[in-house]
């Protein structure tokens, strides 16, 4: 048990170094006034949405725990479970909150570093998503082992290491939960900007991405903070918490032995201080490949985390320790292997990419044809990836050795996260950089370092798909030998030919299409309210629509001094804080019901099963069918949204069709602009949130097993 304050001092370790470059990054210059008062903007609107989505948050989180407290105590069981859920909602909230709040300040400083060099910029903003990297592992790890060790030191359970297992799990339901509603909501936020931003500035007015005559574009580049930085943060914290949680719960079920339990919590300690060292391998020199620089430290931090897992569980564990260690060498190379793949098939230049490309050239319906097909092609090779996974690190270590697959490919979140969150940083640092009129070279510096972001996110994704796949499936098994202890049925088996189980099986393969419809008509409706915004104020400032007129006129050189007159004025009138307000509000009203399907389905199906005394077999079938349906849905959407961007960016740097160039401005890129619009809410809203939806409901599952059977 004493090992365990190491594992909690790593925890503490990761917080200092997250305060310690969040101070860094302070300490940076923020450049011109207009640079400061831009990011200041970006920065006060997504406060302000996560402000106003934790108030939404506090009331649904206070009413789960007390329900949780109700319940146990009806059973006869410990109540603490509700304590660990408010502990694990808490430290997915404050991830989101850290690393947002340096991503906003990260993003103008890059800008600023950008007009130095390339060099500079891609220090300052990767260290800005190394701040939300180890904000996550370090809350992640602190949580799961402080409430281990305080639950263990009380007594509280009289050495019934069960229950007290049992009792954590609430932490994993605490963190999926805020999860799925940071993702959906962050989803619908960025999407409902970005679909406004695009179609009314870039497809019926013509003017560039994120120009500042656009009322939607602070609302984009705040959007790509509240999705892509706390969304994917409160993701892969929950994902990683998950791992560690179903690993303890199987590593008790299975062998009874505290060293299989405590295994998953020293290998998170050590990804912590591995993570931290991976950090200081990312340097480039001026004229460097920044992909080579976040390579070094993501594959090299990698590479030292096998060499630790393999002493540590050879040191931890006596019984199949190297069938252990084989099992999370399979997680890492799957993870790897479906990151590669996504890379393939959503990458600039590659043989899918360019096929959505060449068809765009007679309009936007073959444009959405292909990415479709690109997307459903996309689902073959992962899907198999994690097949073989599972089936290897099954005949390695069993049902210990999936979990412990899962636990491998995220053992190093705090680099990968790093790496993801350095992505949205340089999107918006060019953003900046547009609207506040710099030279031409700033925003080719930005646009180097998102480009390279776009590619670490396509691995990013891979990783967070093949670990929702194989940590849901931990967690299944982590319910299953709950319920075999419960009920005294050993082997605890699902019939597929039982009727019930059937008809569960049925409905849990049709939740990812209702929870995408949901997503995506969320985004919808969000997105219909900017665009007629955005034409309201095209159409009645009279500023703004002059302005926009000379900006029609062509290259700034052509313009009078009363045309850039005009054209000043115009830039003071368009009204962000209007956009702004339309996407928080529609972000907090839609973001309610995908999430509560997630929570309230397994309870209702489990309660439904009671009545012909077959809760648990018929929950079973939910499960299964909910995950073999939402992987491959989340592999399609976020493959073919992918493709579709990639491929409206191949465009704009100018490509060449049957002989003939094309650019930006012509036919072929606004049949790309709509098939990128087609996709945003595919890889940015639906498709991330169906990771955290299988995941949910499975512990949802684990959590409410003993109360509902």
């Amino acid at each position: 048990m004493n090992n365990l304050y190491y594992v909690i001092g790593a925890g503490v370790l990761a917080m200092l170094y997250a305060f310690w470059k969040t101070g860094w990054i302070n300490s940076q210059d923020e450049g011109t006034d207009r640079m400061k008062q831009i990011g200041a903007s970006i920065a006060d609107g997504a406060m302000a949405f996560l402000k106003a989505e934790y108030r939404v948050l506090a009331i649904f989180v206070v009413i789960v725990a007390c329900l949780l407290a109700f319940a146990a105590n009806s059973v006869g069981d410990s109540w603490l479970v509700s304590i660990s859920f408010l502990v694990g909602a808490l430290a997915s909230g404050l991830a989101g909150f850290l690393g947002m709040r340096v991503a906003t300040k990260a993003n103008n400083r890059t800008t600023n570093a950008a007009q130095s060099s390339l060099a500079k910029a891609l220090n300052v903003a990767f260290t800005g998503g190394s701040v939300m990297g180890l904000s996550v592992v370090g809350l992640g790890v602190l949580g799961v082992t402080s409430l281990y060790v305080i639950y263990d030191y009380l007594e509280l359970f009289n050495d019934d290491s069960q229950k007290l297992i049992q009792a954590i799990t609430g932490f994993s339901l605490g963190a999926s939960s805020i999860a799925l509603f940071a993702r959906v909501g962050g989803g619908i936020y960025t999407k409902a900007a970005d679909v406004g931003a695009d179609l009314v500035g870039k497809v019926e007015a013509g003017i560039p991405e994120d120009h500042p005559l656009n009322p939607a574009t602070i609302a984009d580049n705040v959007g790509d903070n509240v999705g892509d930085v706390a969304g994917m943060g409160a993701d892969l914290f929950e994902s990683y918490v998950g791992a560690i949680i179903g690993s303890m719960v199987l590593g008790w079920a299975i062998f009874g032995e505290l060293a299989y339990v405590t295994l998953p919590l020293y290998i998170a300690g050590a990804g912590i201080i591995v993570s931290i060292i991976g950090t200081f391998m990312v340097s480039a020199k001026e004229g460097g490949s920044p992909q080579k620089a976040l390579n070094i430290g993501e594959f090299g931090s990698s590479g030292i985390m096998v060499i630790v897992m393999y002493f540590l569980i050879t040191y931890t564990v006596e019984t199949n320790a190297m069938g252990i260690f084989y099992a999370t060498l399979i997680g890492l190379a799957a993870g790897l292997g479906i990151g590669l793949i996504t890379e393939h098939y959503t990458g600039t230049g590659t043989k899918p990419v360019k096929s959505v490309v060449d068809q765009s050239i007679t309009g936007s319906a073959t444009n959405i044809i292909a990415g479709l097909g690109v997307g459903m092609q996309s689902t073959f090779i992962p899907v198999l990836i994690i097949a073989v996974a599972i089936v290897f690190a099954h005949q390695n270590a069993g049902l210990y050795g999936i979990a412990m697959a899962a636990l491998g490919m995220l053992a190093n979140t705090g680099i990968q996260l790093a790496v993801d969150a350095y992505g949205p940083i340089s999107d918006n640092a060019g953003g900046i950089a547009e609207m506040a009129g710099l030279p031409p070279e700033v925003r080719e510096r930005t646009d180097k370092l998102d480009a390279v972001g776009n590619t670490t996110a396509a691995i990013g994704k891979g990783f967070a798909i093949g670990s929702a796949a194989l940590t849901t499936l931990a967690l299944f098994a982590a319910f299953s030998e709950i319920i075999k202890s419960k009920l005294g049925e050993s082997p605890f088996l699902i019939n597929i030919s039982e009727p019930i189980v059937m008809a569960a099986l049925f409905i849990g393969a049709m939740l990812p299409f209702l929870f995408s419809s949901l997503a995506m008509g969320a985004v919808g409706r969000a997105a219909m309210a900017m665009i007629e915004e955005v034409r309201r104020q095209f159409r009645e400032i009279p500023e703004l629509k002059a302005a926009l007129e000379v900006l029609g006129k062509g290259d700034e050189s052509s313009w009078s001094d009363e045309d850039k007159s005009i054209y000043e004025a115009g830039l003071t009138k368009a009204d962000h804080g209007r956009c702004i307000e339309i996407s928080t509000q529609s972000a907090i009203k839609e973001m309610l019901l995908p999430g509560l399907l997630a929570v309230v389905t397994p309870i209702l199906i489990g309660l439904l099963g009671n009545l012909v005394n077959m809760g648990p077999q018929a929950l079973g079938g939910l499960l299964a069918g909910v995950t073999v349906s939402g992987v491959a849905m989340a592999i399609f959407q976020s493959n073919a949204g992918g493709a579709w961007d990639n491929a409206k960016k191949m465009i704009e740097e100018g490509i060449e069709i049957n002989g003939e160039k094309y650019g930006k401005g012509s036919d072929v890129h606004k049949a790309a602009v709509v098939g990128d619009t087609v996709g945003d809410p595919f890889k940015d809203t639906s498709g991330p949130s169906l990771n955290i939806l299988i995941k949910l409901m499975s512990v949802v599952s684990l959590v409410m097993a003993p109360f509902l059977f």
